[in-house]
């Protein structure tokens, strides 16, 4: 099995959680953000941290399966301060977020480097944080699993 080259330097990625609640959905990111190769995760806000003791360590351990360990990961208490700085750093800001404006992701072209945000399980990526983003993209069409309606 061939494998795909290493992302360049301007393929970079970066993963912002505002306001994620849960510890298995942090956990489970961390592991997704491990397997796709993603240069650092932001855990902001509520975001669970795995450095919060260790009720929290292993509810997310449980999912990141390792991840919480091999993925670099910093914690900001204000979401829009970590999307200013990472703007200033040239990443194109893009929220994830089932809206019917939002940008298909099978049709999206990215450009590099590239800074996704996910919000609230139910409230989506927090308001003050529009004036911060570039694109807004959608992963597949708004379904049963949109509870933010």
């Amino acid at each position: 099995m061939s494998r795909d080259p290493a992302p360049t330097r301007s393929q970079r990625v970066v993963v912002v959680l505002d306001n994620i609640r849960s510890l298995y959905n942090t956990g489970s990111i961390l592991r997704t953000a491990d397997a796709s190769g993603v240069e650092r995760v932001l855990l902001c806000g509520i975001t669970p941290r795995p450095d919060q003791g260790g009720r929290q360590r292993r509810a997310i351990a449980k999912t990141a399966l390792g991840a919480e360990d091999s993925v670099a990961w910093e914690y900001h208490a204000d979401a829009a301060t970590a999307l200013r700085a990472l703007a200033a750093s040239g990443y194109h800001i893009a929220i994830v977020e089932t809206s019917a404006d939002a940008i298909d992701l099978f049709t999206w072209a990215p450009p590099w480097p590239l800074c996704l945000v996910f919000g609230h399980e139910r409230h989506g990526v927090s308001p003050d944080l529009t004036p911060h983003v570039h694109s807004v993209i959608r992963g597949g069409p708004a379904g049963q699993g949109d509870r933010r309606t």
